[in-house]
């Protein structure tokens, strides 16, 4: 059985670590090369280099959780080298996700704020709810992290935001509402608040919450090690490989759409 040749990028990050680990309980996937800013670190028999042009050139898929101007450098490659890549990096504008776009008409990209089975369940799940409820009820996201996160709300909160437009048959800007940061507020009234937390080391808790006064529904998931997201990425690395061109998410992967 041929391997995929995985690069990883942000190699020395939180997740580029972790992935590094997780790699080997994948059969099918060789891990390639690894770049970040600091070169020369060996790892599993793989030293780290800057921006490696030619493990680029070689190598089958590109996982990248690192910063968006960063993506988009590592973008720039996979695009000149026609190579399939993984995207969990958050906190794009809406310029740089248009640029993404574009970028899919020629190679196959698979993006996803969050890489795991169960919040991708979730937002299938929030948009089936979003359809049936009535207009009554007042939504809002929950959205738990450790104090180093930057962006907020986070990825997840607005795939899960965005699930609820979809119900709602309305894009993510037409609906989405008030953030409120460690505190409470005023809400705004028929849009989604979200509720977001940036303290102590909570990988991910998220919750989207219904409510018309009377009685509430709500559906929550909660990650307890960052593996789940390691795992996620090495096996959309694998379903993609297939892909020619195109830009995919967990939807996709798992046929939730």
């Amino acid at each position: 059985m041929k391997k995929i040749n995985i690069t990883i990028t942000g190699a020395l990050g939180r997740m580029g670590k972790i992935l590094i680990k997780r790699i080997s309980k994948k059969r099918n996937l060789k891990l390639f090369s690894l770049t970040d800013l600091k070169s020369g670190k060996n790892i599993s028999g793989v030293k780290t280099q800057k921006n490696n042009i030619e493990a680029f050139k070689k190598t089958d898929v590109i996982i990248d959780f690192s910063r968006p101007k960063a993506t988009l450098e590592v973008l720039n490659y996979a695009l000149k080298f026609k190579k399939k890549i993984v995207i969990g990096t958050t906190g794009f504008t809406k310029k740089q996700n248009n640029l993404i776009k574009n970028y899919s008409k020629k190679i196959a990209i698979f993006k996803s704020g969050n890489m795991s089975l169960g919040i991708n369940l979730l937002e299938y799940l929030v948009s089936i709810l979003t359809k049936k409820i009535p207009n009554d009820y007042q939504i809002g996201i929950h959205d738990d992290h450790h104090k180093k996160k930057i962006d907020y709300p986070s990825g997840t909160a607005l795939m899960l935001a965005t699930a609820v437009g979809k119900g709602k048959n309305k894009n993510l800007e037409s609906i989405k509402g008030k953030t409120f940061l460690n505190k409470k507020g005023k809400l705004q009234k028929n849009k989604i608040n979200f509720f977001v937390t940036r303290k102590g080391n909570t990988i991910g808790k998220h919750s989207v919450l219904f409510d018309n006064k009377i009685e509430n529904i709500e559906l929550k998931h909660s990650v307890f090690s960052r593996e789940l997201f390691a795992d996620g990425a090495l096996n959309a690395a694998i379903w993609i490989s297939k892909k020619n061109k195109g830009l995919f998410n967990m939807q996709d992967m798992f046929s939730l759409k």
